[in-house]
Parts: C-alpha cells; sequence; structure tokens
C-alpha cells in the first residue's frame, strides 16, 4: 500500500463484533466468500454488495509472485470502488439526491 502512497502501519484486521450496536452501517461490502457467509444482518443497513476478489494470501509462489498478486488485488479493489462511485454519481444526477429523514 505504500507503493500507492498509504500509510497502514497503524492498521490491523476487526471482527465485526467490535462494530455491531455501535455504529450505523448504511453500505456494506464484502469482498471474499467467507465474510459473505459468516456476515451478520445489520439493522438499518442500506446497501450490501458482495464483491468477490481473490485472496491473494492463498496464492503460492516466490515472494515475487505473491507480491504481484496483492498488487493485483490492491488494483482490482480501487477499481471497484471508483466504478460504483462512479455508478452512484451518475445515478444521483439522473434522479436527484436522495434525502433520509
Amino acid at each position: 500500500m505504500e507503493e500507492v502512497g498509504l500509510d497502514l502501519k497503524d492498521h490491523y484486521s476487526k471482527g465485526v463484533d467490535e462494530f455491531l450496536s455501535k455504529m450505523y452501517f448504511g453500505i456494506l461490502i464484502t469482498v471474499c466468500a467467507d465474510a459473505e457467509k459468516k456476515c451478520p444482518t445489520f439493522p438499518g443497513l442500506g446497501e450490501r454488495h458482495y464483491w468477490p476478489i481473490d485472496d491473494p494470501v492463498a496464492v503460492e509462489g516466490t515472494v515475487e509472485e505473491k507480491l504481484q498478486k496483492f498488487r493485483e488485488v490492491r488494483d482490482e479493489i480501487e477499481e471497484r470502488i471508483l466504478a460504483w462511485l462512479e455508478s452512484r454519481k451518475e445515478e444521483t444526477f439522473r434522479t436527484g439526491p436522495t434525502i433520509k429523514q
């Protein structure tokens, strides 16, 4: 992630239980089949998406081959996010902003 200017040294993986009943989730996006199967239902969830993306940890090979897979997955996630944001922008342009009460 440093290659693309992101410093994640203080970040770590957290379980969903850490957030349940503590914050509102309007949008949930899971990227692996295991998370999609095990993810609990969130009350009031506005949108739920599943984007199946290969787990780079599962790749076997040389250090360079593993690193290349992590780069591919990183870039795929970025592309999916940007495309999704663009589609939301286009939808808002067509329908007008949604105001929740």
